[in-house]
This record gives structure tokens, sequence and C-alpha cells, in this order.
């Protein structure tokens, strides 16, 4: 299908604190592009907040990575307008989820792109990109049946954490932090233990519920230097941690003795580890595991629509970044609604 050159507006983060709301244009999609008019796209918080802020360590994964003017985003729900050459698994008209920006209408890669069924609304669908970067880390260490799990750090990736894991059968998920709304929201969705306690306080009452043997799996979930080596003291022996923050100051994680004298296995866990392409070794990509994602929502296995606290206009971005950064424990799923017309 052809398309006439198209206007598009975006959210742009013109320079470190900056944030506009600016025009550009749009052309044909190509190869392997779709062209898709956003309905939804959600915020991703932690991400987001640091390419704003600009806080991150020289020679870090954000340093070479955040270059202004940036085009933050990457969780939009929307509808396909034109597919370019060779993208041939959606039409227009087609609903989806895809790998986008904060922009009205933007070319996209069909390989980032899934379906959207009726059952499954734009407010949901757009948590796509977050959805998936839980579930690789949920991934990486290979849970059991009834493993005893610690998630330090409820924001949208801790929340969704909480729910896989309860999907896979855990006995314990204690869900770790001091805000008293997401530990709330954490127990709706599966958290048996809320533990409203800085980490540092936190290892009396694990250890307590736990017999003292500690938890089979700990996720990380925050980002911040100074909860590594206290999540440490959580894990059993022999027990494993996943880091699913990407700290803008990773110089300052520290590795304790608790790594070699309790044998634990540390894993990474990053969007980029999950390919696009799958192969034999790798056959969950991002698309299939969105793909699993949808079809949880599709069938109330997971929810997300109650942890949406905020929507905003996307011309009123610079408000929308500014109560995420003022009200963290409060402001927790932010979509931006974009217009129809």
């Amino acid at each position: 299908m052809s398309v006439t050159t198209i206007e598009a507006k975006g959210i742009v983060f013109t320079r470190q604190g900056e944030v506009a709301f600016e025009r550009s244009t749009v052309g044909e999609p190509g190869r392997g592009q779709l062209l898709v008019k956003a309905a939804r796209t959600l915020i991703s918080t932690g991400t987001e907040l640091t390419c704003l802020s600009g806080r991150y360590e020289p020679g870090s994964h954000w340093d070479g990575w955040v270059k202004y003017p940036f085009r933050p985003g990457y969780c939009m729900a929307g509808t396909v307008l034109a597919a370019g050459e060779g993208a041939t698994k959606f039409k227009a008209g087609d609903r989806v989820a895809t790998r986008g920006p904060h922009q009205s209408v933007a070319a996209v890669p069909q390989d980032l792109t899934i379906a959207v069924p009726a059952e499954v609304s734009d407010d949901e669908a757009c948590w796509y990109g977050m959805a998936t970067i839980a579930q690789n880390a949920v991934r990486r260490p290979s849970p059991s049946l009834g493993d005893s799990v610690a998630i330090i750090g409820l924001g949208l990736i801790g929340q969704l954490l909480v729910q896989y894991m309860r999907l896979l059968g855990a006995s314990h998920i204690f869900a770790i932090d001091t805000a008293p709304a997401r530990l709330d929201m954490a127990s709706k969705h599966g958290g048996t233990d809320p533990v409203r306690r800085d980490i540092v306080e936190a290892r009396p009452e694990v250890m307590a519920a736990t017999a003292d043997r500690g938890c089979d799996i700990v996720f990380d979930a925050t980002g911040a230097p100074a909860v590594f080596p206290n999540a440490l003291t959580l894990v059993r022996e022999l027990g494993k941690i996943v880091l699913v923050g990407d700290s803008g100051f990773p110089t300052q994680q520290h590795l304790t003795g608790d790594l070699v004298t309790r044998g634990i296995t540390v894993f990474g866990a990053h969007d980029g580890n999950a390919r696009f392409a799958a192969t034999p070794h790798m056959p969950w990509t991002n698309p299939v595991m969105g793909e699993l994602f949808i079809e949880y929502l599709r069938r109330g296995d997971m929810r997300v629509r109650d942890l949406i606290t905020h929507r905003f206009q996307p011309e009123q971005a610079a408000e929308a970044y500014e109560t995420l950064r003022e009200h963290r424990e409060t402001a927790l799923g932010v979509l931006f609604e974009w217009p129809a017309a």
C-alpha cells in the first residue's frame, strides 16, 4: 500500500532534563517495516528517567546509548497503516503491539511487532516491551516449581516478575519495597509475602519465613548499586540472583564474600539478551515471549490494567515525567493516550 508523507508528533528529550513535543514527518515504510499509528504508549519509568536525567557514569551502557536529542519509548500499541516491501505478516487495519517510540505514527520493524486480539485492549497491549524484559529475566535462572523467590523493587518490572513467578508456582514470593501502594499491588497479583522494608532491613523477615534457608532465587529489579551486596544475603546456599535493573553506575556494584562462600550464581538479564529471530538454541525470541504475554492477558492469567495509575495526553509529556520524578511511590503505569484522528 502506498502512503504519502505523514506528519507525526512525538516526544523528544532535547537535552539533559528537557522534554519537548515536536513535529516530524514519516514517509513510506521501508523493506520489512510497518507504518503504525499509535493508540497508547507506556513510559518505561526506569529507562526513560535515566535517559532524561543523564545520571549515569562515563563508559556505562547508558553513556554509549543516550545521545541528545533522544527519542524515548519502546512500548506501543496501535494500528497498521501500511506495510513495506517484504512485510507480509500484517496488513493495514491490523491491531498490533510493537517496540515503537512515543510518537503518533512510526515506521517499525515487522520483526518487532506482534498481533493483538480483540479481547486485549490497547491499554494492556502496550505493556509488550516491559513484559518481555521481565519474562527474559524469569527465564535466565531456570526456576522450578515451589521455589522461594524474592523480588526487590516493585516498579513496572518488579510487578510483572511477581505475576510470572506466581504462574510458575513459586511457594514464597517476597515482594520487597518501601512503598505501601506498590506492595498492595504486588499482593493483589501474587506476592505472598509483602515486605515493607529497606533491603538492609528485609533479611530477618525473609530468613524467618524460610527457616533461615534463604531464597532459591532473588531478583534485583532496582538498578541501585547499594542493593546488590545486600540482596546477596537473601540467597540460599547454591542459590541464584538475577540483576534485572541496568544500573547507571555499574562500577559501584560490589560483590561480597557470600558469592564464593555460599556458591551463589549471578545472572544478568537485559532486553538485548532475547533476540528477534529464533534459533534452535534460543527459541524464545522477544516477539514469541510477547505473544505468550498477550495470551496470558487474553486468558486472564496476568493483569496490567490495575497497574495503570496515570494517563496523559502526549503534549503533557513534561508533566508526565515530572509526575514520575516527584511521585515514584504512587505513580506506576503511566500511559500516553494518542488521538484517534
